[in-house]
């Protein structure tokens, strides 16, 4: 595919519209399936959290109690905005959705949400349901490089480029041209929103920001089929989204390598059930808990070496009071770690206030690290120094934290991830998931994208 303008988000907007399936490698297509499912089991287990539940009944409320889309949690129907809302809450909300890590970006939930919702409403095709989610993964990737590190020291970036990855990937599905794309990334960016703020206050704004998101996308690129025109350089224009929200920003990064390097493939699983911040510090404990046989009892003080970025959103929580906040809590993380090998959803649920869990989680340290801040974002290195009882001072280290792409989970483990998150809220049997995940490994092939578990 050739571009005709090397304009920022002109060039983007014109990737966006023009990208076809022939245009995409087969590796890639296979790992957005792979993307698909494992958000799949996220968009499920949103079932039963306060947050999701109060949206959703919002929705409902707001909506049409009937429409063609389907909210995955609860099986019910109503329009592709108020469902892709829904589904963008609740994909969110146990913290086990995917993240590029060069982006600091949460595409899934913000990608397949509305995708799902307009693909059946429209009654798209498997393959054009693909090529538009790699369309909102490739543009919300870039857009997320592009702002920088700046940005998300105050900003919330799956909810701010989620919103014109939104636009992107709906835009895509309804046949937008270029210039309309651009006109979609204009309305969209002009909403984007999502402050860090609410973690001090272990608030529900983080499910609100990928609802607001996906809903956001969706409605742009649904206005600019209709004529609605936004602003043309929203991303780099003198007081577009650079300018208001990042000191860093680089245009380079919106239009590198678009068409060749497939950011797509970029894009890390979570293992732990928490803030992907915490993971590598996670993985480089457990590999000296292994190592050494360590019990949660022997370990005296922990010190994690980070990036700035980590202290930036997990300094302020400090002492968590609800599940969802002390999944942003680098001890609380380190302290499950320790005792079960795992921070997963039963483990955050039932323990995160344990004693023992409390009493380790006041003895980890948050240092910064030259080494693994200059690394950041492209590199996320897991670093801890682990004083013991009994005098020793052992060192962990993990380069490529378990899910990034070179360590990355198999089909199998995506499958398996995926059910276990279902049958954690109830939201759906083992054989039911099975079934669907059957149909989303061949969705490339369907016909039109129907319901999956209604």
């Amino acid at each position: 595919m050739k571009l005709t303008t090397s304009q920022g988000s002109a060039a983007l907007a014109e990737f966006a519209a023009k990208l076809q399936a022939q245009d995409i490698p087969a590796h890639v297509l296979h790992k957005t399936e792979d993307l698909l499912v494992d958000w799949l089991g996220s968009a499920v287990a949103g079932k039963g959290a306060r947050a999701v539940e109060t949206l959703t009944q919002f929705v409902l409320d707001m909506g049409p109690s009937r429409g063609p889309s389907e909210i995955l949690f609860n099986r019910r129907f109503t329009s592709p905005y108020m469902a892709a809302m829904a589904n963008a809450a609740a994909s969110h909300v146990v913290e086990q959705d995917d993240v590029h890590n060069g982006s600091v970006f949460h595409p899934a939930t913000v990608v397949f949400s509305p995708a799902l919702a307009v693909a059946q409403a429209i009654g798209a095709s498997g393959e054009d349901f693909l090529v538009a989610c790699v369309v909102g993964y490739e543009v919300g990737i870039r857009v997320g490089e592009f702002l920088g590190r700046s940005h998300y020291r105050i900003f919330h970036t799956t909810g701010t480029a989620g919103s014109v990855a939104a636009a992107a990937t709906v835009g895509r599905l309804l046949n937008l041209t270029p210039e309309q794309m651009n006109h979609a990334f204009g309305s969209a960016g002009t909403q984007a929103a999502g402050l860090w703020e609410f973690l001090r206050d272990a608030a529900d704004s983080k499910q609100l920001h990928t609802a607001h998101a996906a809903g956001t996308g969706l409605m742009s690129a649904y206005l600019a089929k209709q004529g609605f025109t936004g602003a043309k350089c929203i991303l780099e224009g003198a007081q577009g989204m650079a300018v208001g929200m990042s000191t860093d920003a680089d245009v380079r990064k919106l239009t590198e390598g678009l068409g060749t390097r497939w950011a797509t493939v970029e894009t890390s699983f979570k293992y732990h059930a928490s803030c992907r911040h915490t993971h590598p510090a996670a993985d480089a404990l457990l590999q000296v808990v292994q190592t050494h046989q360590l019990k949660l009892s022997d370990i005296a003080r922990v010190v994690t070496h980070v990036h700035q970025g980590a202290i930036d959103v997990l300094g302020p929580v400090v002492d968590p009071s609800t599940v969802h906040q002390s999944k942003f809590s680098m001890g609380t993380v380190l302290a499950l770690v320790a005792q079960y090998e795992h921070a997963g959803l039963s483990e955050f649920d039932a323990h995160f206030k344990d004693a023992a869990i409390v009493a380790l989680r006041d003895k980890v340290e948050m240092a910064l690290d030259p080494e693994i801040d200059s690394a950041y974002p492209q590199r996320w290195i897991g670093k801890v120094t682990v004083t013991t009882t009994d005098g020793r001072v052992l060192h962990g280290r993990v380069d490529e934290p378990k899910g990034d792409p070179g360590n990355t989970l198999s089909r199998a483990e995506i499958e398996a991830k995926a059910i276990r998150l279902a049958t954690y809220s109830q939201s759906a049997t083992e054989a039911e998931m099975r079934t669907v995940i059957a149909k989303l490994w061949a969705v490339a092939q369907a016909p039109r994208v129907e319901a999956w578990l209604a």
